[in-house]
């Protein structure tokens, strides 16, 4: 009603009817994981300190830029990435400064352990 969400009324017709036509599941459980991904949350409704059961089956989502009449907001509705480029590049460089530091102290530990053996193989 206040056009800053949507309802799905009946879940089980609309992954059987609605889902198929746009992606490449019928999968309610799969749909609402992707919503999630793209920062969309379910409508929680709380009155009176305790919770209100909604409508047999009626599901509500939302997102911040998801707002009737403003469709220049959806640009800003995006994937969340939790990949590499989400890695800052002082992260990255602490990262190569640990790894250079190990290949070094083993190294270091090659040669001791070069060491030792030649040493063990003149002590037979």
């Amino acid at each position: 009603q206040s056009g800053n969400s949507f309802h799905v009324f009946d879940q089980g017709q609309f992954a059987k009817e609605v889902l198929p036509k746009y992606f490449k599941h019928n999968n309610m459980a799969s749909f609402v994981r992707q919503l999630n991904m793209y920062g969309f949350r379910k409508v929680v409704h709380i009155e009176q300190g305790g919770l209100v059961k909604p409508e047999k089956d009626d599901t509500e989502f939302q997102h911040p830029y998801f707002i009737r009449g403003q469709e220049h907001l959806l640009e800003n509705i995006k994937r969340k990435v939790n990949s590499v480029s989400s890695i800052k590049n002082e992260d990255i460089k602490v990262r190569q400064d640990n790894v250079t530091k190990l290949l070094t102290d083993i190294q270091v530990m090659k040669g001791k352990q070069e060491s030792m053996d030649s040493k063990l193989m003149a002590m037979k």
